[in-house]
């Protein structure tokens, strides 16, 4: 068995063909590494030194923000990763980006989300300090917010410019409660959301906050595994010399 896959992997077609593979991860987020670890995953931790400095308003579709992110941070490291080793190139670069944004309010609970009218969603960043979570909380308490990743793959191939790049990303609704102020009071204090895009962390503390989540729960922690995997075996299914170089 590869180092990067584990033994209790679910021996599906994307895991076989990753055996003896170096899958790379370009962040070092302890939360999507155990995400990756749940599934079976083990791959090597090379964070990338991308800015993260893209506008958000320079996109027609906020959706594609963190696309974008996670398009260059992958590139950056497998470029990097075959300058400085040629002779141990990664056969595969795996990037994320995870953005919160504001989210409309449905009218009532059998409204579909797909004929809400067009809205400008906000990104919400990380706090700048504890009033800063107290007040982003406070305006998301009894309403919703969308999580978004944007997860991206770089592998080689032999075409130039040696790599191809293919992107995915996943949506999902946190539906938060009617929070007292104390209860929202008491999180802030405890820290836990200081360095979180949105201000909460839903598997922790922050799940106290939640009433209910529409989509992948893992994509709220930072990594949607189920997609992603089923990503891998569509691309598989699509090319029979996927990863083979």
């Amino acid at each position: 068995m590869s180092k990067h896959i584990l033994p209790h992997a679910l021996q599906v077609p994307a895991i076989k063909k990753l055996a003896g593979k170096r899958i790379v991860l370009a962040s070092n987020s302890p939360r999507r590494q155990e995400i990756l670890h749940t599934f079976g995953l083990a791959p090597d931790v090379v964070p990338s030194t991308f800015e993260e400095d893209l506008a958000p308003s320079a996109f027609d579709d906020i959706h594609e923000y963190p696309v974008a992110t996670a398009m260059h941070k992958a590139v950056e490291v497998y470029e990097r990763l075959v300058r400085d080793d040629p002779d141990n190139p990664p056969d595969l670069v795996i990037a994320a980006d995870t953005v919160v944004l504001t989210h409309a309010q449905p009218s009532t609970s059998d409204t579909s989300y797909s004929i809400l009218p067009g809205m400008n969603q906000e990104l919400l960043e990380k706090p700048i300090s504890k009033e800063d979570n107290f007040r982003m909380l406070l305006d998301l308490n009894g309403g919703l917010c969308e999580v978004v990743t944007g997860v991206t793959i770089v592998y080689p191939v032999l075409t130039a410019p040696g790599y191809t790049i293919k992107s995915i990303d996943e949506r999902t609704l946190v539906h938060f409660s009617d929070n007292p102020r104390h209860i929202v009071k008491a999180y802030v204090d405890s820290g836990e959301g200081m360095d979180r895009a949105g201000g909460f962390a839903v598997q922790g503390l922050g799940g106290l906050l939640v009433r209910k989540i529409e989509g992948d729960y893992q994509n709220v922690v930072g990594f949607p595994a189920a997609s992603f995997f089923a990503f891998l075996d569509l691309l598989l299914d699509e090319d029979p010399d996927f990863l083979d170089l």
